[in-house]
């Protein structure tokens, strides 16, 4: 059986006294690899090839960070399809979603490769007589991120290729549940010409994450995944120092207008629904009808589900595959059980569903229930599946009011042909990224991504200018140059003349 290998000083590498855990491929429910589980030497072993890679790297031009990553987005282009198919091995998406994945990363990468431009300052000259003042913005050191299991390689490349292009080394913790994407864009950036040690991936669980957000020598740490965890990232790195950006879990909604068109509308909420089985951060997950519009967009919505392939990704006729794990479908479907016990009405039910050949894999079909309360458990938390909540509301201020009091306030979508509604909705709304007839409103890579109240711990979202700012500190210098006119002592403040 394979055996994926942390990635250290610019090889493969083995750790020390590591405990190992199961990959499975959820399309057949059967282990495909084995992966270690750092231990706190294996963390250190890393932290200290970033930390000898600093000095060099920091020193290195902008211009020469910026055509390695060139080469890496190169190579990224080249050879997408592999990328994709490790993804699809160890997570279950279809194909066509993980190379859609792959590019999203990449456009990333074609930010970052902008470094010169984007790490430009500021000069003020003759602040005071023959003063010049100017502001730079430098590295931090090592960075650390750590990323989740639905998006094994767009995440980590919201994170990396920014924070090295601004002169920063970089260790990896990706999830063990589908780890060998972050091994092979390892193995692409030493192709394409990175220095050992700029970049590091340490695979594992609880204890890695640990030793990591308490090591010495990192200064900061990026992370994307539950709220719960997001606030205990937030709160253990902050309490030793670093700097973190911790993004959270959603309950993004959908609001429905009676004016909006209902064919969009019914595209757009399959879409972003069902799509990589629910597991996105940036799915929708409740459907909000206001006055009349739920009774005529649910039977179209209906109409597609029906329509829907779910089977292997690797199968092109796929439209959704299975979920990551058996833990994670046990959980899924427990969610399910619990809105028909508390008397939503589940329109269609995908617990029952069936891949041919593939009869151990962790599917779970569609499942949409309608007259979802917000008192209901499927209504209060994050399922991270293909399940769809309907609720009713009877005004667009009642809509309005009901995603605002989510404390949960990653995405929202707007459906309407209402240009006064729609400005309304994006003033009013207190959500971080706003859809309007969009249904997954993820900022393009030169915008930044990430929520609210309990989407976001800390103040910078990722990529874009946030990225930027996240990775660097600022700097202002105030020179003046050797001049006979301006010897002698002055004890009295300094002020501009």
């Amino acid at each position: 059986m394979e055996t994926v290998r942390h990635w250290i000083d610019g090889a493969p590498a083995d750790g020390q006294g590591d405990a190992s855990g199961d990959v499975f491929n959820p399309a057949t429910g059967g282990v495909g690899a084995r992966v270690p589980y750092a231990s706190v030497q294996t963390v250190d072993k890393a932290v200290a090839a970033a930390r000898r890679a600093f000095p060099g790297w920091r020193d290195t031009s902008l211009g020469k960070r910026a055509r390695i990553l060139f080469s890496f987005r190169d190579l990224l282009g080249k050879r997408a399809q592999e990328l994709a198919a490790i993804i699809t091995r160890e997570h279950g998406k279809v194909l066509s979603d993980a190379l859609g994945e792959v590019t999203r990363g990449a456009e990333v990468v074609e930010f970052a490769c902008g470094v010169p431009q984007l790490l430009k300052g500021e000069f003020s000259e003759n602040v005071s007589q023959g003063v010049d003042s100017y502001s730079l913005r430098q590295p931090l050191g090592v960075a650390v991120g750590i990323t989740p299991f639905n998006f094994p390689a767009m995440v980590p490349m919201w994170m990396f290729p920014v924070a090295i292009a601004c002169g920063n080394t970089f260790v990896l913790k990706p999830s063990e549940r589908d780890p060998s994407a972050a091994g092979f864009m390892a193995e692409l950036l030493a192709e394409a010409g990175l220095p050992e040690g700029v970049f590091n991936v340490v695979h594992g669980d609880k204890t890695a994450v640990d030793a990591l957000l308490a090591h010495r020598d990192v200064a900061a740490i990026s992370f994307v995944g539950s709220t719960p965890i997001a606030k205990y990232i937030y709160e253990t790195g902050a309490r030793n120092g670093k700097r973190v950006q911790a993004l959270g879990g959603a309950k993004n909604h959908m609001v429905v207008l009676p004016d909006a068109d209902m064919e969009l509308a019914a595209d757009a909420v399959i879409n972003a629904a069902y799509g990589s089985a629910g597991e996105r951060c940036m799915a929708i997950s409740v459907l909000v009808a206001v006055g009349d519009a739920g009774d005529r967009l649910i039977p179209k919505v209906m109409e597609r589900l029906s329509a829907i392939k779910v089977g292997s990704g690797v199968d092109p006729a796929s439209e959704m595959g299975p979920l990551v794990t058996k833990e994670h479908l046990d959980r899924v479907r427990s969610y399910v059980d619990s809105g028909v016990k508390e008397g939503a009405k589940l329109l269609k039910d995908g617990r029952d569903v069936s891949v041919a050949g593939h009869e151990k894999g962790f599917f779970l079909g569609p499942c949409l229930f309608d007259g979802v309360e917000p008192r209901m458990k499927i209504y209060q938390d994050e399922i991270f599946g293909p399940v769809l909540s309907v609720v009713r509301a009877k005004t667009y201020d009642e809509a309005i009011g009901l995603v605002n009091d989510n404390p949960r306030a990653n995405g929202v979508a707007l459906f309407t042909n209402d240009g006064g509604a729609g400005r309304k909705f994006q003033n009013e709304i207190e959500v971080g990224m706003v859809g309007i007839n969009v249904s997954i409103p993820v900022p393009m890579a030169y915008y930044s991504f990430g929520g609210w109240k309990d989407s976001l711990f800390g103040d910078s979202h990722v990529h874009g200018p946030d990225g930027i700012r996240f990775y660097t500190r600022g700097k202002v210098v105030t020179s003046r140059w050797p001049d006979p006119r301006h010897r002698g002592t002055d004890l009295g403040f300094p002020v501009s003349s």
